[in-house]
């Protein structure tokens, strides 16, 4: 038995099995075997007292097995890290290109002295050195070619931030991946090792920034214990050269100060906010800001008190003035009202457009209703030129399969960073309206909702860590592919292997569309169950909700069609939306057809550009996305090989899941529908395998809700 045993474990170390792992090292796994070459250096230069130099030697003995031998002299093929401090940076570099950069930008170079070849890591900054050597070393990671390396980097976006939605009792609003990281009952004494690990994956891609806790804000964040708590978290940030922000709720000068009321123009209001403001600074002298969710979905606001968004806006930002300080103002209004729920935004904030001071920074949600699998960009975007606008991306998949679905959302984001507002001409982006470059506001920043809790691999589907990976990248340097940030993530956190990465990648490329197919096609939207936000509702009834809470709201299928109506003869949101667009969007032909029911109520009939009609086009694309993840099932089977046996079957297990929901949400819609429609399902497409009144009785009892 004995001999056995022994025999299978040395056949599967022959084999070069790979080992378990459970994902909690990220993208940050710095593999020994995977660098066995390395990159020839054989020496390091540079500060001791660098935070930068620690954090490569860290990396490269986990990587080589030992450190690398550090000199104050050159060798043959010397590592130099350093800042224009450095003697021998100043040699070989002008301290101004590096000071063009900022103090978050960084050079990596590779050049010649006599016989000795220095590869530089070079920035006016410690916080760009540390940039600049997580670049080296995912270069180093991926396999990359080091010997003529010529980069010069600076970020897109000045703030590049995370927000937690996790509230002060330890659970996350949308969070799908265990309770929050931060664990508040036990700060300040006792501190987990993951906040430093999660300062150490969040510089590692650029981001500098982190709101700690939910929009729905508690007043509590602001007493004087938990700012003690906070100041622990800032701590342990700082060296990661990450600024700690917090959601505040509006009305804490009533509820904690024991005021009359929290109107923004009333002076005693206006003077416990200063006090509260020097109170965090004197605890943390580099806090980042606030944070603001007001009038919005029952939280508390100026509107409250007949004052305008910038009113209050600008109380907070003249608070935190003199400490450097900024405000970043949410413009998700979603209150009661009988207009269009996608038009809200840009009715409230477009007129207050130059009426903000300039610490002030509006926090736009990327589509116009509320993080749907896809949508137009908000009209806010471009048509505010006197305000600096941030974008809000969702990274946790509240609308599109919580940890359940393999969805990379890179694809997503980069249509939408992409996509022309033709507000100030052609060729004006979102991204160029919001990084400084069309409009050039004091400030820019873009902000993600975070998908991180205490699981052990971090964000529940171990797929999912691609999308924290992809937000950071992005909000560093905009211009990045799709293609190229799945790469990078599938050589870090998997293997390089062609055999694997091609299929792979190819796979969490195809994801978005795959799942908009599987849910809602053609510009359908908000047909989700009630509350939970994760199967299908189209139906959805409530008694006494509000119209806008329910998917009849926005799919409006009757005998004659489907889609909301938003041209100038139905809610006119077109109308929000810069020429030409307005034009294109107006006209059901010149509209893009995957968002045609977003702007248009269509006639079950109407021949698409394919030849096919709405119907049948309809079928065709909830059917092809339940084919394409049965594809993903086939690819990532096929990977077995090359993926420890861990990861392989968490994620071979969520795409079953996947699978399933995906059958789910396509007889539930199509049988449905076609209560009005009247028209068979495409024959030659696979047959419902539900009953519509047997979907109809799917109650999940699901802990997730707000």
């Amino acid at each position: 038995m004995m001999r056995t045993l022994f025999s299978i474990f040395f056949c599967m170390a022959s084999l070069g099995l790979p080992k378990a792992e459970d994902g909690s090292r990220l993208w940050l796994r710095f593999q020994q075997q995977e660098v066995a070459a390395l990159t020839g250096f054989t020496t390091v230069s540079g500060d001791k007292e660098s935070f930068a130099l620690q954090q490569f030697q860290e990396a490269w003995s986990a990587m080589a097995g030992s450190a690398l031998p550090e000199t104050n002299r050159l060798t043959d093929h010397t590592l130099l890290i350093g800042t224009p401090k450095n003697r021998e940076i100043r040699k070989i570099i002008k301290a101004k290109e590096l000071q063009e950069l900022g103090a978050e930008g960084y050079i990596i170079r590779t050049v010649m002295q006599g016989k000795n070849r220095i590869t530089m890591v070079a920035s006016a900054g410690e916080g760009g050195l540390l940039y600049g050597v997580y670049h080296l070393l995912r270069l180093i990671q991926t396999g990359s070619d080091l010997s003529t390396l010529h980069i010069s980097e600076q970020p897109s976006y000045d703030i590049r931030i995370l927000n937690h939605w996790d509230n002060l009792n330890g659970t996350v609003e949308r969070g799908y991946a265990g309770r929050s990281i931060w664990q508040w009952d036990q700060l300040p004494e006792k501190i987990s090792p993951r906040y430093s690990e999660y300062a150490r994956a969040n510089a590692s891609i650029g981001i500098n920034a982190t709101v700690l806790n939910n929009v729905n804000a508690s007043p509590d964040i602001l007493t004087a214990d938990y700012l003690k708590k906070v100041k622990r978290i800032a701590d342990i940030l700082r060296p990661y050269h990450i600024r700690v922000y917090l959601s505040v709720n509006f009305s804490s000068p009533k509820i904690l100060g024991g005021l009359s009321d929290s109107d923004p123009l009333n002076p005693h209001v206006q003077h416990w906010w200063q006090e509260k403001t020097k109170e965090i600074y004197q605890l943390i002298p580099d806090f980042g800001g606030f944070l603001v969710k007001a009038n919005s979905e029952g939280q508390p606001g100026p509107q409250d008190y007949g004052r305008t968004h910038a009113e209050g806006a600008n109380m907070l930002a003249d608070a935190l003035r003199p400490h450097g300080g900024i405000v970043m103002w949410r413009a998700f209004v979603y209150n009661p009202t009988p207009e269009d729920r996608a038009k809200q935004a840009y009715l409230e904030f477009k007129p207050l457009d130059g009426s903000f001071r300039n610490n002030v920074i509006i926090q736009v949600k990327n589509g116009p209703v509320d993080f749907q699998p896809r949508e137009p960009f908000s009209p806010l975007f471009g048509s505010m030129q006197q305000t600096a606008l941030m974008p809000e991306l969702q990274i946790t998949q509240e609308y599109l399969g919580f940890s359940n679905h393999l969805v990379f959302l890179a694809p997503q984001w980069k249509e939408f960073l992409e996509s022309d507002t033709h507000c100030k001409g052609p060729q004006t982006t979102v991204a160029g309206t919001t990084d400084g470059s069309v409009y050039p506001h004091r400030l820019s920043a873009i902000a993600g909702v975070a998908n991180i809790g205490q699981d052990v691999n971090w964000c529940g589907h171990h797929f999912a860590q691609a999308n924290w990976y992809a937000f950071g990248r992005l909000a560093w340097n905009h211009t990045l592919t799709a293609e190229e940030i799945a790469a990078e993530w599938i050589g870090m956190t998997f293997t390089g292997e062609p055999a694997f990465s091609e299929p792979v990648k190819e796979m969490m490329l195809r994801s978005w569309e795959t799942t908009v197919d599987y849910m809602m096609p053609l510009g359908l939207h908000h047909i989700f169950a009630w509350d939970h936000h994760y199967g299908p509702e189209p139906w959805c009834d409530i008694p006494g909700a509000r119209a806008d809470w329910l998917p009849p709201y926005y799919h409006n299928a009757s005998p004659e069609g489907i889609g909301f109506d938003r041209t100038t003869t139905g809610s006119d949101a077109v109308s929000q939306y810069c020429s030409p667009l307005r034009e294109q969007f107006n006209d059901v032909k010149s509209c893009p057809e995957e968002l045609l029911l977003w702007f248009h109520h269509v006639p079950w009939d109407y021949p698409m550009q394919n030849g096919r009609t709405l119907w049948d086009e309809l079928c065709y694309r909830y059917d092809g996305g339940v084919q394409q993840v049965r594809e993903f099932q086939k690819i990532w089977d096929r990977m077995e090989p090359f993926v420890d046996n861990d990861r392989f079957r968490h994620v071979q297990s969520r795409l079953k899941i996947q699978s399933r929901d995906a059958v789910w949400w396509k007889d539930a819609c199509l049988l449905y529908f076609q209560t009005f429609s009247g028209r068979p399902i495409p024959y030659d497409i696979e047959r419902p395998v539900h009953e519509l009144e047997e979907l109809k009785q799917i109650k999940l009892d699901l802990k997730h809700h707000n």
